[in-house]
């Protein structure tokens, strides 16, 4: 069982799917403690908390309510809510406290492809052909480590950054992993002016990729 906090579909924004028509679950829990974290109510999990699927599918605001959902389940939501995206993104929170194997496997076998967005700081538990998302989190509130095997893992690397420092936080980073055959993306936190100009200039002397929220430029979810 997984604690959902959303499902919805929408487009995707950010890294390598930009554009693609996805479906979102969103888990509940993440213990990493990220400042700018823009969904800090997938954070705590409470028993109290928890609600059936039906709340959790027409809530209209951000809060930290949750249903305990199969993979089973989730399939047969996307046929009743009559979601046409055949990729699924699976988020956070942190989607990698779970398990995430039975979910993927059951989703390609309906022939959808999956994505996991993580922060590198849990083993990423899914199938050979998911793709990868890692978004290092280093030095967080929570005393998480970068793993290197989330690294080794991963597709795709998307850094957050507003300033210098997060440059040379992925230069260590990268030195982690082999990088052949990985896509390296910079994302400016909270799409600040500075980060912005930052991350392009970082991105022209690197050969990195620049990921800009496209969701929140058009004000979508």
């Amino acid at each position: 069982m997984y604690k959902v906090n959303e499902v919805f579909e929408t487009i995707q924004g950010e890294g390598s799917f930009t554009g693609a028509a996805s479906i979102f679950i969103r888990l509940q829990g993440c213990p990493v403690g990220c400042s700018w974290c823009d969904t800090k109510h997938t954070w705590p999990v409470s028993a109290q908390m928890q609600q059936p699927l039906g709340d959790i599918i027409i809530k209209t605001a951000e809060t930290e309510h949750w249903a305990a959902v199969s993979a089973a389940q989730l399939v047969t939501l996307f046929s009743q809510q009559g979601y046409q995206a055949k990729h699924v993104v699976i988020t956070g929170g942190e989607p990698c406290m779970y398990d995430l194997t039975p979910l993927c496997e059951l989703l390609h076998s309906k022939g959808y492809s999956t994505q996991i967005e993580t922060s590198g700081t849990y083993e990423i538990k899914a199938p050979e052909q998911t793709w990868v998302t890692v978004s290092p989190k280093v030095n967080m509130a929570g005393g998480y480590k970068v793993l290197k095997s989330a690294l080794d893992r991963a597709n795709e690397i998307k850094h957050p950054v507003a300033m210098e420092k997060h440059i040379d936080e992925l230069l260590q980073l990268l030195q982690q992993t082999d990088c052949a055959g990985k896509l390296i993306y910079l994302q400016p936190i909270s799409q600040q002016r500075r980060a912005t100009e930052l991350a392009i200039a970082m991105c022209k002397k690197y050969n990195w990729r620049l990921s800009v929220q496209v969701h929140k430029y058009l004000g979508i979810s």
